[in-house]
C-alpha cells in the first residue's frame, strides 16, 4: 500500500469521526435547548412583556401608554425598563413588544447596550442556534429622528433582526416612528391597534381619542371603517414641553389643521402643530411657517431700569431695544445643553415652505412690538424707556434653531439694516458655505462648544456625519469675514470645561476678533437633558478658564470685559481692539449702517467704539451699567446653610441668551 493511500484513509477517517463528533454535539445541544425552553421554564411570571429602551423618555412613554392600552383590552403584560431585564430569561418569554430608540452612531443608549449586545452576541454564536427564541413571538416599534439618515431607526431594525435570527416569530413587522418629522403618536397608535387586534384573535383594534389620556374604546373596527375614523378632526389643546418626544397628548390632538403626511396643503412644515402649541406656551409668538419671536428677559429687565444683559456690557447694545428673533426654527444639532429642550425641528438642509423675507421682518417687528406694549404700567417701566422699546435697533437671530438655514438670510438681513437694525447672528457651525456667503452683518458668532472632535459629538449631537469637518470649515471661513468675529464657548463641567489646549488650537482657524466664554445655563431636568447643576461653572470657574485661553495666547489675546450676573466673559484681540491701553469693545452702531449703506468695503476696525471702565474686566461694577438700578432677588439654597445662617448667592448665570 502506497504512502499516499495510507494519508487519503486517514484524512477520510478524521473527516469522518469530525462530521460524527459534530452532529452528536448539535443533537445534544438541541436536546438541552428543549429542556431549557419547555421542561425546564417553570417561568416563575409567564406574562408576557413589554420592554422599553429608552434615553429621553419617549420610548418609556409610549411603552406606559401600550401597557395601559393592553389593559383596557384585557391583555395582561409586565412593563419593563430594558436596563434592568436579563437577557438570559428570553428563552423563557412567549410574547415581548420592545419599543426602543436609537441614541448616537446608531446605537441604543449605553445603559441599554448590554441587552442589545447579548442579543447580537447571541445571534452570531453557532453554538446557540436557531432555535433558543423559538417559543417565543415578538414585534419591535423603533423610534429615531429620520434626520440622521441611514442610522435612523438602526436598533429597532437589529433588534427586529437578530430575534429573527434566534427563532423568535415577528407578530407584527416592525413600525417606525419619527420624533422629529412625522406623526409618532399616530403610527404608535396604528400599531398598537394591529398587535392587540391579533393578540385578541382578530381585526386591527383602533385606538379612539389617543392611548395617552386612557380614552380607549374597545373594538374591531373594518378597513373601510378605520379610515373613516382617522379623518376625524381632534380638538385643540396645548400640551406640556415634554409632550413633544411622544408624551401625551397626541399631535393630532393639537391641531385643528387637517394635515396629510406631515403636510400642509400640499407642503411640508417645519412648524407642526405640536411644535406651534409647545412654542407658543413658552411664549415664542410664531411668524409665518418657520420664523419665531419672543421678547428676551432682559429686555424686560432693561425696561425697568434693572440693567442690560452681556451683550450691552461688551458691545453697548440697548437691551431694552433688542428685538429676539430666528428666520429658521430648525437645527442640525440637538445639544445637550439646549435651552428650548428639543422642541424645535432639526434637519440637514430646508426642507420645507419658505416665507418671504420682508413679510418675517415686518411681522417679527409688529410682534416684538405687541410684546413691549404689555409691559406698560410695570412698576419700574418709564415712558421714554417704553417707546424707545418699540423701535427695536438691535436684532439677536439667535433664539433657537439655526438662522443661517434659512436660503433667504442675505435679504432678511438688508432688510433689518434698511431699518437701521444692528444684526448679531449665532451660527452652530455645520454650513460653512453658508457663512462664506453671508453679507456683511455687525457681528457673526460661531458657536464652538467643543475643543475635540469626540466631546463635539458628544455635546452637540450633530446630524452631519461629516460634523468634524464643517465644524473646521466654518471656523476657518471666518478669516474671509471683513466684519466683527466671535467664537462663543460654552462651558459644561465635566463635558469641555478642562479642554483650555484644545480650544486655544482653534484660535488660530478663524483668528476671531473676540471669544465669549460663558457658563452653561441650567434649565431644569428633563427628559432631554442630563445636565444638573454639578454642571454648571461658577463665575470664578470662567474666570480662570479665560485667563488660561488668554495666556496660551501670549498676548495675542487680553481678557477684556465680564458680566458677572450672566457668567460670561470676553477675550478680545490686543492689536486690534486695545487702543493706547483702552479696549475699544464697543460699537458705533450709526457708524455701521453709514458704512452698509455706502456699499464700501469697510473692516471692524471702522465702527469700533471705546468700552466703559465699568465695563472691563476686573471693575468693580462686574459689568453692571451703574446707570441702572441693581436688583437683588434672594436666593436661598440648603446647601449654603451653617447653623441658622443663610447665604445669598449671585454668581450662578442666568439665561445670557
Amino acid at each position: 500500500m502506497s504512502f499516499s493511500s495510507v494519508h487519503a484513509r486517514l484524512t477520510l477517517l478524521a473527516l469522518l469521526s469530525a462530521t460524527t463528533f459534530y452532529c452528536f454535539y448539535k443533537s445534544r445541544r438541541l436536546r438541552n435547548l428543549k429542556l431549557t425552553t419547555l421542561s425546564l421554564n417553570p417561568n416563575p411570571n409567564p406574562n408576557p412583556k413589554i420592554l422599553f429602551l429608552s434615553e429621553t423618555g419617549t420610548s418609556k412613554s409610549l411603552a406606559n401608554r401600550l401597557h395601559r392600552f393592553l389593559a383596557l383590552n384585557d391583555v395582561v403584560v409586565d412593563l419593563i425598563d430594558g436596563r434592568n431585564y436579563e437577557p438570559e430569561d428570553l428563552p423563557k418569554e412567549t410574547l415581548i413588544l420592545i419599543v426602543a430608540s436609537t441614541w448616537e452612531d446608531g446605537k441604543p443608549s449605553p445603559a441599554y447596550r448590554f441587552f442589545a449586545d447579548w442579543l447580537a452576541e447571541s445571534s452570531e454564536d453557532f453554538r446557540v442556534g436557531s432555535l433558543l427564541l423559538s417559543k417565543c413571538r415578538f414585534a419591535v416599534f423603533g423610534v429615531g429622528s429620520r434626520a440622521y439618515g441611514e442610522n435612523f431607526n438602526a436598533v429597532g431594525k437589529d433588534l427586529g433582526k437578530r430575534m429573527k435570527a434566534l427563532g423568535a416569530a415577528e407578530l407584527v413587522p416592525l413600525w417606525e416612528g419619527d420624533v422629529d418629522g412625522g406623526d409618532l403618536d399616530g403610527v404608535f397608535d396604528k400599531w398598537c391597534g394591529k398587535v392587540v387586534g391579533l393578540l385578541k384573535g382578530g381585526g386591527d383594534v383602533v385606538v379612539v381619542g389617543g392611548l395617552e389620556n386612557g380614552d380607549v374604546e374597545r373594538g374591531v373596527l373594518s378597513s373601510d371603517e378605520e379610515e373613516s375614523n382617522e379623518e376625524e378632526e381632534a380638538e385643540s389643546e396645548i400640551v406640556d414641553l415634554e409632550d413633544i418626544a411622544g408624551k401625551a397628548p397626541s399631535r393630532k390632538s393639537v391641531t385643528t389643521v387637517k394635515e396629510t403626511n406631515g403636510k400642509l396643503n400640499g407642503k411640508k412644515e417645519m412648524v407642526t402643530p405640536v411644535i406651534r402649541a409647545n412654542l407658543v406656551k413658552q411664549g415664542y409668538k410664531i411668524i409665518g411657517s418657520h420664523s419665531g419671536v419672543k421678547i428676551c428677559r432682559w429686555t424686560k429687565s432693561q425696561l425697568r431700569g434693572r440693567g442690560g444683559c452681556y451683550k450691552h456690557s461688551f458691545y453697548g447694545i440697548e437691551s431694552h431695544r433688542c428685538m429676539e428673533a430666528t428666520p429658521s426654527l430648525a437645527c442640525a444639532n440637538k445639544c445637550v445643553f439646549c435651552w428650548r429642550h428639543h422642541t424645535n425641528p432639526v434637519a440637514k438642509s430646508w426642507q420645507w415652505e419658505m416665507d418671504d423675507p420682508l413679510e418675517i421682518v415686518n411681522s417679527a417687528i409688529e410682534q416684538h412690538t405687541n410684546m413691549i406694549k404689555q409691559m406698560k404700567g410695570v412698576p419700574g417701566v418709564t415712558l421714554e424707556r417704553l417707546n424707545e422699546g418699540f423701535t427695536p435697533r438691535h436684532c439677536a437671530l439667535s433664539l433657537v434653531g439655526e438662522p443661517i438655514m434659512y436660503p433667504e438670510i442675505n435679504a432678511l438681513v438688508d432688510e433689518l439694516h434698511k431699518r437701521r437694525i444692528s444684526t448679531f447672528l449665532v451660527t452652530n457651525a455645520q454650513f460653512p458655505e453658508k457663512i462664506k456667503a453671508l453679507r456683511p452683518i455687525t457681528q457673526l458668532y460661531v458657536s464652538v462648544d467643543a475643543g475635540t472632535k469626540d466631546s463635539l459629538k458628544a455635546i452637540d449631537r450633530p446630524l452631519f456625519g461629516d460634523f468634524w469637518e464643517r465644524f473646521i470649515d466654518s471656523l476657518t471661513s471666518l478669516k474671509e469675514k471683513h466684519q466683527r468675529t466671535v467664537y462663543r464657548l460654552t462651558l459644561v463641567k465635566g463635558w469641555n470645561a478642562e479642554e483650555v489646549d484644545a480650544y486655544y488650537n482653534l484660535f488660530s482657524l478663524g483668528e476671531p476678533d473676540f471669544i465669549e466664554i460663558k457658563g452653561v445655563t441650567y434649565c431644569g431636568s428633563t427628559a432631554t437633558s442630563k445636565l444638573t447643576m454639578e454642571n454648571v461653572p461658577w463665575h470664578a470657574d470662567v474666570r480662570a478658564f479665560s485667563e488660561a485661553l488668554a495666556l496660551k495666547s501670549q498676548g495675542g489675546y487680553e481678557v477684556a470685559c465680564e458680566h458677572v450676573h450672566s457668567c460670561c466673559v470676553l477675550l478680545a484681540k490686543t492689536k486690534k481692539f486695545k487702543i493706547d491701553g483702552q479696549w475699544h469693545t464697543w460699537i458705533d452702531y450709526e457708524k455701521f449702517h453709514d458704512l452698509v449703506a455706502s456699499g464700501s468695503t469697510f473692516d471692524s476696525k471702522d465702527y469700533m467704539a471705546a468700552t466703559p471702565s465699568w465695563a472691563v474686566y476686573g471693575a468693580e461694577e462686574g459689568g453692571f451699567d451703574p446707570a441702572q438700578l441693581r436688583y437683588r432677588k434672594e436666593r436661598h439654597h440648603k446647601s449654603t446653610r451653617k447653623g441658622s445662617e443663610m447665604v445669598t448667592l449671585f454668581s450662578r448665570p442666568s439665561n445670557p441668551r
